[in-house]
């Protein structure tokens, strides 16, 4: 029996391959075989470091050239009927990923609480499901077994699948059979490759009720009968779901016992049963090195009730979160670099913990930590008041304050903050970190961009202008690289949707600000034009939750020190006459537990850490917040109390219903919908916005509406960007005249 168990490798590649080939074959520059030619090589690569590892059942199916979910929907044939018209099936793909001209994009969202993103599915009451589409999945299995690797199937689940798609509980009771149907026919395909399939059914570990309950005890009966079936969990526990699927016929389980101590609670059940299980025992979501010895006990404790026979060992979920390998990273100072661990590395841990666990080999690694305490930060906590978490003045006095000194027409227009980046601003960025051209050289580049970009924001009238963040190569990594207690690698790539890839920064020791890090470039841009320039910040609960956060504290202390620098660089925009200043959250919402006990704590420390950033703003100075692929209704109360004078959200993929909330509880403060989904290259037309403004007023009254786009254009060319903006503010102008 295989002892050690991976629920997927990354798939960019090490050196980010598959991002470039998707982008190739976008711009027209390789043909799709070529595309399949990369792709091939890097599933081939990858099962060689799985099976190098002792990994005898490599992951198939992990590979995805966009989404698992999107491969999903058309493995199943729950491809959304408004694609229909698309004979090509590859061109139908990347259009439910990315739009084009006629279709908008499938809605995208956080992968529970996860910086990965999956395209939603869109179900409805009339939906049928088409026919089963299993070449993907057979494909890439065969492939791996001529190149001489056997593999493990993995599949999304029937209760997650139905938990994430965007349909009502109503729609979700009445498709359940007719799902239940389609992987039934599925699994009975696949059966004849005589594999293991783990469904992935990390939807079990969210509070499911009683209901939910009986479906997995339904929907497991039935396809527990397909040969070895497991079901794997993961990101936090999952006792209610596991109990239930202790008695179906299924073959094993795959649990979390890293995010999810609690499964612990369920050994003396699952000893009882037939059932085989995966320990997830190294991290999957975290960067750090494991604590082997640590670990050992933990597998010593479950071997204590839970036979070694039907144990196996895991990574708590896939590798998709963490970057590929530390072998390239060669600039990280070794203290640094000895805490980590990437998706290769973990790999070898978990082969060492197992060669320890199963077969008693000694453990010759020592977990050593180093010391990341700054005396003079620990000091200033200790010092905090409860003043320093509250406005001077209420909402109402600060508004009146803004609309004097700003003088805004109705309807104000503006944008999120970040411009197009070229390849010539990533060279001038690139040469200027590397040495090639000097300080001097480098600002003036930044800033011949800077003006271009006022420019035209002024020649097409927006009325609040940003400075386009061109100086900035990540909204995270810029102030990281600014503030102690972070480190930088050089190839820690993942990836967040499609061909984006993001490095997040290691927030390894306690945090200060040694030095302003926005003033000089917003004072700059300031200068260039009367209108209002918004002085643009990454606030703490999106750096930590953008982050690879230590571990050897709590979140909450972390998150507090990130504020106390954030606060001080607000303080510093304002004394500098920036008076209007964007303290993005984009990741608030994605920090929150999965289990509704754990998230009033969650909100206290993540609302306290947005208020000490800006509670030192006066009263002139508004702040504005901006909110990323959020469901904001169980967590409207916190927004209000973030006291944000103007908050931006995205919501253009998902209509008016993320904006109904604030007008049902009576949100007071300013409220920015996306008007335009920056994700797809579709430029929207003048009517189709003028329609989306028209929309929100039925929301909301003009009075307390902002006009921008849904997110920061940063990934978008700049001639879509030009033509959207262009009618955006047309639109915006329509609207006005109709008052």
């Amino acid at each position: 029996m295989n002892k050690i168990t991976v629920l997927g490798f990354p798939r960019i590649g090490e050196k980010r391959e598959l991002k470039t080939a998707l982008e190739n074959y976008w711009k027209g520059i390789i043909s799709l075989n070529e595309l399949h030619s990369v792709s091939t090589e890097l599933r081939v690569r990858h099962w060689k470091l799985q099976h190098d590892s002792g990994i005898d059942q490599v992951a198939i199916n992990d590979f995805s050239l966009y989404d698992n979910m999107l491969d999903l929907m058309v493995t199943i044939g729950a491809e959304p009927d408004r694609f229909s018209d698309i004979t090509d099936p590859t061109q139908r793909y990347f259009t439910m990923a990315r739009g084009d001209v006629t279709h908008t994009a499938l809605e995208m969202t956080k992968w529970f609480n996860t910086n990965y993103h999956y395209l939603v599915p869109e179900l409805h009451s009339a939906f049928s499901f088409g026919k089963i589409n299993s070449a993907k999945i057979i494909n890439e299995y065969n492939e791996a077994k001529a190149n001489g690797y056997e593999g493990r199937i993995q599949l999304i689940g029937p209760i997650t699948f139905l938990a994430l798609s965007k349909c009502s509980e109503e729609v979700r009771a009445h498709l359940f059979d007719s799902l239940l149907n389609q992987y039934a026919t599925l699994l009975e395909m696949l059966q004849s490759l005589g594999t293991d399939i783990i469904i992935h059914e990390p939807s079990l570990v969210c509070d499911p009720m009683p209901n939910d309950l009986s479906l997995v005890k339904i929907a497991y009966d039935k396809l527990g009968r397909f040969g070895k079936i497991w079901v794997a969990t993961y990101f936090e526990h999952s006792n209610e779901a596991t109990a239930v699927l202790v008695n179906t016929p299924i073959y094993g389980l795959v649990l979390d016992f890293v995010h999810g101590d609690k499964n612990h609670t369920s050994l003396e059940l699952l000893s009882k049963s037939d059932k085989h299980v995966v320990i997830g025992i190294i991290n999957g979501r975290n960067v750090w090195k494991n604590d082997l010895h640590n670990s050992l006990t933990t597998l010593t404790t479950i071997a204590s009730t839970i036979p070694k026979e039907r144990l196996s060992l895991g990574i708590s979920c896939s590798l998709l979160h963490v970057p590929y390998s530390l072998k390239h990273e060669n600039t990280l100072r070794a203290e640094v670099k000895g805490l980590l661990s990437f998706a290769e590395e973990k790999l070898a841990e978990l082969s060492t913990l197992s060669q320890a666990f199963f077969t008693g080999q000694p453990l010759s690694v020592e977990f050593t930590d180093t010391t990341r305490s700054d005396e003079a930060v620990q000091k200033r906590l200790m010092n905090l008041t409860q003043n320093d978490y509250k406005r001077s003045y209420p909402f109402t006095l600060r508004q009146e304050a803004a609309h004097d000194l700003f003088d805004l027409p109705i309807l104000p227009t503006t944008t999120i903050g970040s411009f197009p980046q070229t390849a010539e601003i990533r060279k001038t960025r690139q040469e200027f970190k590397k040495g090639i051209i000097t300080k001097e050289q480098y600002e003036i580049a930044m800033k011949e961009a800077i003006k271009q970009c006022v420019a035209f924001q002024e020649s097409v009238d927006i009325d609040v202008l940003v400075h386009g963040e061109f100086e900035r190569n990540d909204m995270v990594e810029y102030f990281g690289e600014q503030l102690s207690g972070f480190a930088f690698s050089s190839n820690g790539w993942v990836q967040s949707y499609g061909s984006r890839c993001v490095k997040p920064p290691l927030l390894y020791g306690d945090v200060s600000r040694t030095k302003p890090m926005t003033v000089e470039w917003s004072v700059f841009a300031q200068s260039l034009t009367e209108r209002p320039m918004k002085g643009m910040l990454t606030g703490p609960v999106t750096i930590l939750n953008w982050s690879f956060v230590r571990d050897d504290q709590p979140k909450a202390i972390t998150a507090t020190q990130i504020a106390l620098a954030i606060r001080d660089e607000v303080d510093d925009l304002q004394r500098a006459g920036v008076k209007m200043i964007q303290v993005d959250e984009a990741a608030f919402k994605e920090g929150y537990p999965l289990r509704c006990k754990d998230r009033a704590a969650y909100e206290k420390w993540a609302l306290e850490s947005f208020l000490l950033s800006t509670a030192v703003a006066e009263r002139d100075t508004q702040i504005h917040t901006h909110m990323c692929y959020s469901e904001f209704t169980d967590i409207i109360k916190t927004i209000e109390a973030m006291d944000a004078d103007v908050i931006s959200i995205e919501t253009s993929r998902s209509g008016n219903r993320l904006l109904k909330i604030f007008a049902a509880v009576a949100y007071a403060q300013e409220v920015g919908p996306g008007v335009y989904d920056i994700h797809s290259p579709r430029v929207p037309s003048v009517e189709e916005m003028e329609k989306q403004i028209h929309e929100l007023l039925e929301v909301l009254p003009a009075e307390q509406l902002w006009i921008n786009p849904d997110c920061g254009l940063k990934t978008r060319g700049w001639s879509e960007t030009e033509s959207s903006l262009k009618n955006m503010v047309k639109a915006t102008k329509a609207v006005r005249a109709t008052f």
